[in-house]
């Protein structure tokens, strides 16, 4: 497996991984203006990129997930709740999906909160063994902390929905995985986040406090000093749902 976390100015996380073997790559969470270096990266890996995953519709910023599919010729794929949101044709995800990559397997894992259409990506590499290595949690879970219940609204509702996200799909997961989020500190998604760019399922089960409250005390607590919301979040969202430039969105 080849394995790359890109990380930018904004404390966002990306990602591509795959199969050396076969060729094959995935892109997760890619930023605007990120796609040369996802292509250039997939040519020193010599694989063609596959799938291009967006693990939620982004509010803090633009993807580049649909234009990075449209150059590479991969499937882009989101949530099956975003049929009908988007303006585009989407590859949709469902909860329990496989995708492969050659010897890399994904299992999509729904788990909403943050927003209503976040999931989780399970990552399996078959020359390692059959056993799940790592998962990407998005803005689900990060390091010390979880992703805001507020942008979607419905604050009480989606916090309660990210309690039992968390806790029915990924505490339920062997506590040695490797975890990869989203985003690290600095980001506008949640509140205390590390600034540690990787962590295991076992330590934040030990030491984020977020993980052991009962959901009545998770609720209030995700939802008694919630940060204010991302600059232009609105226009972000629309962008990212309608596929157009930043520059077209602002104009």
């Amino acid at each position: 497996m080849f394995f790359k976390q890109r990380a930018t100015d904004t404390a966002t996380l990306s990602y591509f991984l795959g199969c050396a073997g076969h060729g094959l790559g995935i892109a997760v969470d890619v930023v605007a203006g990120d796609e040369d270096w996802f292509l250039s990266e997939a040519e020193k890996a010599g694989a063609a990129i596959a799938h291009v995953i967006d693990t939620h519709v982004h509010a803090d910023h633009y993807s580049g997930g649909l234009a990075l599919a449209r150059r590479s010729g991969a499937a882009y794929r989101l949530h099956e709740s975003n049929q009908g949101r988007a303006a585009f044709d989407f590859a949709p995800m469902t909860d329990g999906q496989r995708l492969e990559a050659g010897n890399v397997l994904v299992d999509v894992l729904h788990t909403p909160g943050h927003t209503p259409d976040s999931v989780c990506l399970l990552v399996r590499d078959l020359r390692r063994g059959d056993e799940p290595w790592f998962v990407i949690t998005g803005d689900t879970l990060f390091f010390g902390a979880v992703g805001r219940p507020d942008l979607a609204g419905r604050e009480q509702e989606m916090a309660a929905l990210l309690h039992d996200s968390l806790h029915r799909k990924l505490l339920a997961l062997p506590g040695d995985l490797e975890i990869y989020p989203g985003h690290q500190a600095g980001s506008a998604c949640g509140v205390g986040l590390s600034g540690k760019p990787a962590s295991t399922l076992g330590f934040e089960k030990r030491c984020n406090p977020m993980l052991s409250m009962p959901r009545e005390e998770f609720v209030a607590a995700l939802t008694r000093d919630i940060a204010p919301q991302p600059q232009e979040m609105a226009r972000i969202i629309q962008a990212n749902l309608r596929g157009v430039l930043p520059e077209l969105a602002r104009a």
